[in-house]
């Protein structure tokens, strides 16, 4: 048995070695990959990035690389500013509110929480008419587990590419985005998508966290990572095919129904996704299935 285990650990690391080599194949290559070969970069996003390679991964599929490139010495240039003392306040008082037991983020004042208020407050200076919303802060932190605060452009990207006008005051954009949301999960879903109307529930209601905070403070982590994969990769349509699928596993039969007799119950629910109850690889399978078409809405 000891043979067996070893040597199964011996090719779960060539597996992994490999995946790493063909990744960096892809970058050695990357304009060649994305303009001849996207869709063979698809389906390795949908496998799951190697983790010593996702940083640089998610730079080069949100285009924040070019980004950075071409606004070198910006980042340096906002922290020197002042800022708003109103967003400036609100951001300090949030620090502590992400991933709190996280090793980066545990300490009050740590290198983590410093490199998270960096980088807030510099989005809130290089967009002043956005200011700061509290769900950019989850998503900031996501990065920094992966990279510097001085690789801001991957969070600019996401403010402004993947979820563009997610996170302005007044929140139009999730409401409309809420409306489409659940016109397909009438199509998709339509047990889940009656009880929801019978006790009105409002998509804003549950799906504001999970389509602001990209799933970040909703899945189990190894799951938040293989959908970041495919969202850096494919975009906001990845948000909406996930969201479909977690209502699918907890509204979508007679049986998980049964349990929830009414409007107060159907929340606990939606906030308080059970771990055992998502499974990653059932995760990411039904949400590639080809029913989920997004083309007539985004």
């Amino acid at each position: 048995w000891e043979r067996m285990g070893a040597l199964e650990k011996e090719i779960r690391v060539e597996v992994a070695r490999q995946r790493e080599m063909k990744w960096i194949d892809m970058f050695n290559n990357w304009d060649k990959w994305i303009k001849h070969r996207f869709q063979k970069v698809k389906l390795r996003c949908r496998k799951g990035i190697p983790s010593s390679l996702r940083a640089k991964a998610w730079q080069l599929l949100s285009n924040s690389q070019e980004l950075l490139e071409a606004n070198k010495g910006k980042f340096e240039e906002l922290e020197r500013e002042q800022g708003e003392a109103k967003w400036l306040d609100i951001i300090e008082k949030d620090l502590h509110r992400q991933f709190p037991f996280h090793e980066m983020f545990a300490a009050r004042g740590g290198h983590g929480q410093q490199d998270l208020y960096r980088i807030l407050k510099a989005y809130t200076i290089y967009r002043p008419d956005e200011g700061y919303c509290q769900a950019q802060a989850p998503v900031a932190a996501v990065l920094l587990m992966h990279m510097p605060a001085e690789l801001f452009g991957a969070s600019v990207q996401i403010c402004e590419k993947y979820l563009p006008g997610y996170y302005s005051a007044g929140l139009e954009a999730i409401q409309l985005d809420g409306e489409i949301f659940f016109s397909l999960l009438r199509r998709t879903c339509p047990m889940a998508y009656r009880h929801l109307k019978k006790f009105k529930i409002d998509p804003i209601l549950y799906m504001t966290e999970w389509f602001m905070c990209i799933f970040s403070r909703t899945l189990p982590w190894a799951c938040v990572l293989r959908v970041w994969d495919m969202f850096f990769c494919e975009g906001v349509k990845i948000v909406f095919r996930v969201g479909l699928v977690l209502l699918k596993q907890m509204l979508g039969s007679v049986d998980k129904l049964r349990e929830l007799q009414g409007m107060y119950e159907t929340m606990e629910r939606l906030r308080n996704i059970s771990p055992d109850s998502i499974r990653e690889d059932i995760l990411v399978q039904e949400q590639i299935t080809p029913y989920y078409t997004f083309s007539h809405c985004k």
